[in-house]
């Protein structure tokens, strides 16, 4: 456990963040391993079948990071204030929360499975492996949403390294089981799939015995599995507005592959590949950015207002810093990445998916820096309690890239879809970042408010 209200805020954020970024560079490993076996092993239409699933798939991922993380929000205040009591509490309350959430999102993603493929365009020649994909990871969703949960509740109390340790468990498991499925049992996108799920169930188990030994101050007594509305309320109140904020980002892309889709299965490939890359590059920022929550909810519920300010304002820098970086890093070097994804055996259409893939790096690289912004104020904001500002940040990302994907496509092509992206960028980082300013004002003037009624009792 860490308690971050204490000591150099820049220090402890990126220490914080190190950990994170490791975690998050194995995630990525963990989704990339995927596309790179099914790309390889399998072909360029299981890669596009693949990512044809990616939206939804990525619809349960972010749902359920947006929802647990928004839950255990509450976790973290209780033990920046030292109310461990509170703390027991929440924990309880969020895990039952989000086992009725998961019956509830998995049911109605199994139900609409065919109505949403065929809504998103989904090429008939990919259609059925789409399907099969999904239907493994749509029984496996509790697990995702269970390890996302654990996860939360360890960073919440400081500890961003056992998730680490646990996500490099279960990629290299990810990994294991997906050349034994595809490759051995020649089980298809059906197989990395099952790999999938299977990987996340033994790291769920090994969290819950870790858990279980090494955080004795989560372990609740029976009187805190009593609901109370009210708390439930309370943690629904952060929970809902950043699962709806994190659903309109996968919906964000859903609206991108379904206009993708009518390009044909190598332009699907070639946004797959491409897709995959710029999500490793932009790690740091994202690490960045999750570290700033719980630093951020930390001292909010300790009441060091200036603490926040500090350590926003340093770690936006960085992040201006690192989105330069990045940027010329993937323009010098996205090409040699991109041709891991696909098998060398059709040298002309291998040379499409990889052009077109670079099209689309050499565009968003040049909007980093508004990307990297999202993550810092988006996360600020929601470490404070406030989860409407960065729901409006997410309407208005989504509605930027329906004008871009509808509107840019059809006027310029695969070059105006390329857009997307970027433009939903600059506005989700303009209002977010109004979000969080809005917020220190409002607290200060409640602080002045409370100081000067204290001074007109004396």
């Amino acid at each position: 456990m860490q308690n971050m209200t204490l000591g150099n805020p820049l220090r402890l954020i990126i220490t914080f963040s190190i950990p994170l970024l490791i975690s998050n560079l194995f995630q990525q490993l963990y989704s990339i391993s995927d596309i790179i076996l099914v790309g390889r092993l399998i072909g360029v239409k299981a890669l596009a079948a693949v990512g044809a699933a990616a939206p939804v798939f990525f619809l349960l991922i972010m749902v359920s990071i947006g929802f647990t993380n928004g839950l255990t929000v509450i976790s973290a205040q209780s033990f920046g204030a030292k109310n461990y009591r509170r703390l027991r509490r929440s924990v309880t309350t969020a895990t039952t929360l989000s086992l009725s959430f998961t019956v509830i999102f998995s049911a109605i993603m199994l139900l609409f499975l065919d109505f949403t493929l065929h809504l998103m365009n989904v090429p008939e020649e990919i259609y059925q492996d789409t399907k099969k994909f999904l239907l493994v990871i749509g029984f496996g969703g509790v697990m995702i949403v269970a390890f996302n949960l654990l996860s939360g509740f360890m960073r919440a109390l400081g500890d961003s390294k056992s998730p680490l340790y646990f996500l490099v468990f279960t990629t290299l498991m990810n990994i294991l089981l997906n050349v034994v499925f595809i490759y051995y049992m020649k089980m298809g996108v059906e197989g990395s799939a099952l790999g999938t799920v299977t990987a996340m169930t033994l790291s769920v188990i090994c969290c819950l015995i870790y858990m279980k030994k090494h955080f004795q101050i989560l372990k609740p007594e029976a009187s805190d599995w009593k609901l109370e509305w009210k708390f439930c309320v309370e943690h629904l109140r952060i929970a809902v507005p950043m699962a709806i904020q994190f659903s309109i980002i996968a919906i964000s892309a859903a609206v991108t592959q379904t206009i993708c889709n009518k390009f044909g299965f190598e332009t699907i490939a070639a946004m797959t590949a491409a897709m995959r890359v710029e999500q490793l590059a932009v790690q740091p920022m994202v690490s960045l950015g999750i570290a700033m929550a719980t630093f951020v909810a930390q001292n909010y519920g300790a009441g060091r207002i200036g603490r926040v300010r500090r350590g926003v304002f340093e770690s936006s820098m960085i992040s201006v810093a690192m989105s330069i970086v990045f940027a010329i890093l993937m323009f010098w070097g996205g090409k040699y990445v991109i041709g891991i994804f696909v098998t060398k055996e059709q040298p002309e259409l291998i040379e499409t998916v990889i052009s077109m893939a670079l099209t689309y790096l050499n565009i968003s690289i040049l909007f980093y820096v508004f990307l990297g912004q999202i993550f810092i104020f988006r996360n600020s904001c929601q470490g404070m309690g406030n989860s409407i500002a960065p729901m409006i940040s997410s309407i208005v990302e989504l509605l930027m890239r329906i004008f871009a994907a509808i509107y840019l496509a059809s006027k310029f092509g695969f070059v105006g879809l390329c857009y997307a992206s970027p433009l939903a960028w600059i506005g989700g980082a303009l209002v977010v970042s109004g979000g969080y300013f809005w917020t220190i004002k409002k607290i200060n003037r409640q602080i002045h408010k409370k100081r000067w009624s204290m001074y007109n009792l004396q």
